[in-house]
């Protein structure tokens, strides 16, 4: 393995494997590397939606106010290298091929052990401790969980603060299928004695949630309690709210995504930002949170993909994602003629999400695409109807909208995370 293709290519070779919940591989990897998990100071962050926005804001200010910030995230949307980055910025290929490398003489050295071989995501995140710990030590490392939380490969870290987003019914294959289940294994992360900071609303995730704060003596501050994000206004290309705590008051603040419930992403950036000033002597003013959540960018949360005609991009992978996406269309584009392009994993609630995108699409396509857990043409064909076709070539439909669309036309590209990244790395924005 001596060059990046030959990294990455062994890297999502092991997807062969699967999903493999558990820590035993990712201990025995730690144990071997001499623990680099104990050398980060690090924020975890879990939950079923806003995972991902929240760690984007979160860095954006940390990195405003000066200090260097790693993050571990997932999925990728323009390159592999954006899952470990430092300040938004992904490592380098170099990089990339010597922590593979370094991690794959492990690997085939487990092969033969009782507990096999690591998956893709063990990989990944073992390289991940093993770069921050010894390659390019940062300020703060902050680590999004995979899936679920309790079993997850990044739960070996011991951080000094938690943050649970949401809790909704995806992955119940792996997380059960009450909310109360799901609610328990985020709570996995929660650790003895680290403050945990989450927007769970639903009482039978958050009585768990509380549960076990409450034996891990784990301070809780919960959104609309201990602190509150208030919506005002819509702008171009954000929202404008007030924000309230114990530690501090900021009466208008602006982020640069679009969707209120970024307003509740926002919300939890700021009590971690709070938390870590008070607690941890972070020097963070109100001016590096204002630019912070201003001037963030995402790839794939409502992005704007081309202006004229207007193209956005939006991952809202599964029914709270839809649910969120289709609340922002009504509240910016009540007026305009709605064109939606929508692909999903096959072990998703496709009967719901597919009922709430109709509910607002003057025009709904289903793609078909190239991932082994992709929903094909025989998944969307119980759904199709006047209004909503299967198409097989969506690089020409999103070219045909281009041609043809008016001033008051959308189009909005949804679902899989894996299907915004492939339609953002297909150069084919012009006509």
């Amino acid at each position: 393995m001596d060059t990046y293709e030959e990294a990455l290519s062994w890297i999502h070779g092991r997807l062969r494997t699967g999903i493999k919940p558990g820590l035993s591989r990712m201990e025995w990897i730690m144990e071997r590397l001499g623990h680099p998990e104990r050398r980060l100071k690090a924020v975890h962050i879990g939950g079923t939606n806003g995972k991902g926005s929240t760690t984007a804001m979160l860095r954006s200010i940390l990195s405003e106010a000066g200090y260097e910030v790693g993050t571990f995230t997932s999925p990728y949307i323009e390159q592999f290298n954006e899952r470990i980055s430092i300040n938004g910025t992904p490592i380098s290929d170099h990089e990339i091929t010597l922590l593979a490398q370094k991690i794959r003489i492990l690997a085939d050295e487990m092969e033969d052990m009782s507990f096999g071989g690591p998956s893709e995501f063990e990989i990944i995140t073992a390289m991940t401790f093993y770069y921050f710990a010894y390659v390019r030590p940062v300020d703060i490392v902050l680590f999004e969980v995979g899936l679920g939380g309790r079993l997850d490969s990044t739960n070996i870290v011991h951080p000094i603060l938690s943050i649970i987003t949401t809790i909704g019914m995806d992955h119940i294959q792996f997380l059960g299928d009450t909310l109360a289940e799901i609610a328990f294994e985020k709570a996995g992360i929660i650790k003895n004695g680290v403050p945990i900071i989450t927007a769970v609303e639903q009482p039978e995730a958050l009585d768990v949630i509380e549960r076990v704060a409450k034996e891990k003596k784990a301070a809780l501050y919960l959104n609309g309690r201990e602190f509150s994000g208030t919506w005002l206004s819509s702008t171009e290309h954000g929202e404008q709210f007030g924000f309230q705590s114990s530690f501090s008051i900021h009466g208008q603040l602006e982020t640069g995504l679009a969707g209120l419930h970024q307003v509740n992403n926002a919300a939890l950036a700021i009590m971690a930002v709070d938390y870590l000033r008070a607690f941890y002597s972070f020097f963070i003013e109100e001016e590096h949170v204002e630019k912070g959540l201003k001037n963030i960018h995402w790839p794939g949360r409502f992005e704007t993909l081309y202006e004229k005609p207007l193209i956005i991009a939006d991952g809202a992978h599964n029914e709270e994602g839809i649910n969120a996406l289709v609340q922002t269309i009504h509240q910016r584009f009540s007026d305009r003629n709605i064109t939606i392009l929508f692909a999903a994993m096959k072990d998703k609630p496709l009967d719901k999400m597919i009922q709430q995108l109709k509910g607002v699409a003057d025009q709904l396509y289903f793609a078909p695409f190239d991932f082994p857990r992709a929903a094909q043409k025989e998944d969307y064909e119980p759904y199709t109807d006047e209004k909503s076709s299967i198409v097989q070539d969506y690089h020409q439909q999103i070219r045909l909208f281009q041609k043809l669309a008016k001033e008051t036309d959308v189009f909005i590209i949804t679902g899989s995370l894996y299907f915004i990244s492939t339609v953002k790395n297909t150069a084919f924005f012009s006509i």
